[in-house]
């Protein structure tokens, strides 16, 4: 007989409509929270993938995830004693924002969200998404594979001149070259600039790989922001992810306000894999989101500066 996962792969390539009964769960906390969460805490950083039916993916996209639905996230949060949250429209869906949306009306008023747009989207679906909870869009170079300045910088110009005059940010996902290379763009922009997943470093390079100064540097003059999620991303020293201290203290001294937190659930695995088509299922990493919160105390030892990275950044930055 097929394996729960087995019957899942076949399922999905036979183009049966999947239902959070169906599928493998994503990652819930095996971990207690070992320090005091402040109240309002906030993970800024969740995707929503819901049933497929629903909410088809992109027929570009490069991987297929998992699902991942809004009551699986609840439970997350309950675990790790998180009260708010940030959805953010991951690259499989393209510019069809419904399965965030869909996840935000599921939280209330305690969710916000990030979009994915593009030149086609009007300026009244902007002012809906605003009614709705969207504070942001993201520009996902990584997954992607856009490594070339040429193409990053007009596209991030575009986004911000899109967004200065409703006052959202801009979330990047993309890598410490890119960075270094729209520095002088970042510096200039009129409204705030935020980066993923701890820039895109990657651990093993140490604190002087190139462009993690850059990166440092524009926390540091307020001028961006820096999600400290997905540690696992840039490091291969699981379960604690060790190698990453220096680089979130680093972050954090730069400037405590400009960094916020995020657990990057339901963990996705947006690699390229050899042999893995665009549309064979990419399972869920099976990350420990009480593990990584745990380790929020050991980057930044005080409390205070712990409730302006879980509870007074998101809230200026989101509008909570």
């Amino acid at each position: 007989m097929l394996s729960r996962r087995g019957v899942l792969l076949a399922s999905l390539a036979a183009g049966v409509a999947m239902t959070s009964k169906a599928h493998a769960r994503a990652a819930q906390p095996a971990t207690p929270i070992n320090f005091d969460v402040p109240a309002h805490a906030c993970d800024c950083h969740t995707h929503i993938h819901g049933d497929v039916e629903k909410f088809p993916f992109f027929a570009g996209r490069v991987y297929t995830p998992e699902p991942a639905s809004p009551e699986e996230m609840a439970a997350l949060h309950k675990a790790l004693h998180i009260e708010r949250v940030v959805i953010v429209t991951p690259s499989v869906y393209g510019t069809d924002n419904s399965s965030t949306l869909f996840g935000m009306k599921a939280r209330g008023a305690t969710a916000r969200g990030v979009a994915v747009i593009d030149d086609k989207t009007p300026e009244s679906a902007l002012d809906t998404m605003h009614q709705d909870g969207f504070r942001g869009i993201r520009l996902n170079l990584a997954t992607g594979g856009v490594n070339d300045p040429n193409v990053g910088r007009p596209r991030f110009t575009a986004a911000v001149e899109r967004m200065k005059a409703r006052s959202w940010h801009v979330q990047l996902y993309t890598t410490l070259a890119m960075i270094s290379a729209i520095k002088d763009l970042v510096e200039t922009a009129p409204v705030p600039v935020v980066f993923d997943h701890f820039g895109g470093l990657e651990a093993s390079q140490g604190l002087e790989q190139p462009g993690f100064s850059d990166l440092v540097a524009l926390v540091k003059s307020g001028k961006a922001y820096v999600k400290i999620s997905g540690a696992y991303r840039s490091s291969k020293l699981a379960p604690d992810y060790q190698d990453m201290v220096p680089f979130a203290k680093a972050l954090i001294a730069a400037n405590p306000d400009r960094i916020v937190w995020g657990t990057d659930w339901p963990h996705p695995d947006s690699s390229r894999v050899e042999g893995r088509k665009p549309t064979d299922i990419a399972p869920l990493y099976q990350i420990d989101d009480g593990r990584l919160l745990n380790q929020l105390p050991v980057w930044a030892p005080d409390a205070d500066v712990r409730k302006k990275i879980l509870v007074d950044n998101p809230a200026r930055l989101y509008g909570f």
